[in-house]
């Protein structure tokens, strides 16, 4: 009976063994499948986070004040252009909402650049400058030249006949850097103004003997206007691309759209008919 008894007591004690171990190991992989449970719910929770933060936000689009035929304020007050009509035509094909915000180039570009807007669309030119700088920048919506613009009847038609006088030129645009990039060679000296048309008053007063502009700016701003200016042929930059643009890459949904957006107004016929609008 004392050899049984050990006997059933060895066999219950071991019975309790492997069903503690059990319990202990059923324990671990309950813990363990309520952890990836608890990680997998938070990352599908980031995730709709996420996707809810940018589901029906008003995009903020910085833009210059006068840059016809690219933004301007028309006769009947209305704010027009080609970079309007385009934001609003790719902003329709891809159902994104926005609010263009006017505010000149200097204030447009810093708005972006302090997160106070989120895209800027401007006329400005693609160039590795702004991208070393941090600009992000759209597949591109229009090449365009620059141009040195003289007085009506001005005799200046050269680089050359610019030696010993004074050029204007508008800040941070391209125009500025093409004369820039002359004004050594052929000395002659640059005054920077902070938008357009008080450059272009500058070459009326006779301050200046020329600007330099956008080719397709300068055109429509001398038959709208009626101004007292002309083109030199010849003195003109080499083509170069406008692209939208964003300063931080939390925004590349925005950049996404306008570029698969201008696809596709390209495709549709949308983008010719804004282009001829203005420019024919």
């Amino acid at each position: 009976m004392k050899k049984l008894s050990a006997a059933l007591l060895c066999g219950l004690m071991t019975a309790a063994m492997l069903v503690g171990c059990g319990s202990s190991t059923g324990g671990d992989t309950s813990a363990s499948a309520e952890t990836q449970t608890a990680e997998t719910q938070e990352a599908a929770t980031d995730a709709a986070t996420d996707e809810a933060s940018t589901e029906g936000k008003k995009w903020i689009i910085a833009t210059d004040t006068v840059f016809k035929p690219f933004e301007y304020t028309n006769e009947n007050n209305e704010f027009v252009g080609i970079d309007v009509d385009l934001l609003a035509a790719i902003a329709a094909d891809q159902g994104f909402e926005y609010e263009l915000q006017s505010l000149g180039w200097d204030a447009a570009v810093a708005a972006v650049q302090a997160g106070q807007a989120d895209g800027l669309i401007a006329g400005a030119t693609i160039k590795q400058e702004r991208i070393d700088a941090g600009w992000i920048f759209s597949e591109g919506y229009y090449d365009a030249t620059q141009t040195f613009v003289v007085a009506k009847g001005s005799d200046i038609d050269t680089f050359e006949e610019l030696e010993g006088k004074n050029v204007a030129v508008k800040n941070g645009t391209a125009g500025a850097d093409f004369a820039n990039s002359l004004k050594d060679e052929y000395g002659f000296t640059v005054t920077v103004f902070e938008d357009s048309p008080t450059m272009y008053q500058d070459v009326l007063l006779g301050n200046s003997v020329a600007c330099v502009e956008d080719t397709p700016i300068m055109a429509s701003s001398i038959k709208e206007g009626d101004l007292a200016l002309q083109i030199p042929e010849g003195m003109e930059s080499e083509g170069a691309p406008y692209g939208f643009a964003i300063m931080n890459a939390d925004d590349q949904e925005l950049l996404d759209m306008f570029n698969a957006g201008l696809a596709n107004i390209k495709e549709n016929g949308t983008y010719d008919e804004i282009i001829d609008k203005y420019l024919k």
